[in-house]
């Protein structure tokens, strides 16, 4: 079904911003794998600041970040809509599920070898330091 064309509206971009800010809100408040990616990412940003991150590996910080959260609010998008669609248990929502499930698990542990790979060389050379001192 097309739209017909309509002229750019600010006040339907700002309901479309606040949908999805209720979005945000949602996903923090009813999803409890949200809450832990959040802790997690502010334990990286404030590891990254100590470690005085590159640029670039803020730039490969914050887009694992983000990846991170855009599957997991997919995940939740599609569990939510299979749940709607069939209540009852059924083989097909489920293997739907597991897939997006096991998007986040590979995208979270992609970005835990990026944060290995950053934070790694860095810790060590410090524990390294503080050994000599």
């Amino acid at each position: 079904m097309e739209k017909p064309n309509q002229k750019f509206s600010v006040k339907k971009r700002a309901k479309s911003f606040s949908h999805a800010l209720n979005g945000l809100k949602i996903l923090f408040s009813e999803e409890h794998n949200s809450r832990i990616h959040l802790v997690i990412s502010l334990f990286v940003i404030v590891a990254a600041y100590y470690f005085d991150v590159s640029a670039l590996e803020w730039v490969a910080l914050i887009l694992c970040i983000g990846f991170v959260f855009v599957l997991e609010i997919i995940n939740s998008a599609i569990e939510n809509l299979s749940d709607y669609v069939q209540p009852e248990k059924h083989e097909a929502i489920k293997k739907t599920k597991d897939l997006a499930a096991a998007a986040v698990l590979v995208g979270s542990i992609v970005s835990a070898i990026v944060g290995l790979l950053i934070f790694l060389p860095k810790a060590i050379s410090v524990m390294t330091w503080l050994q000599f001192q």
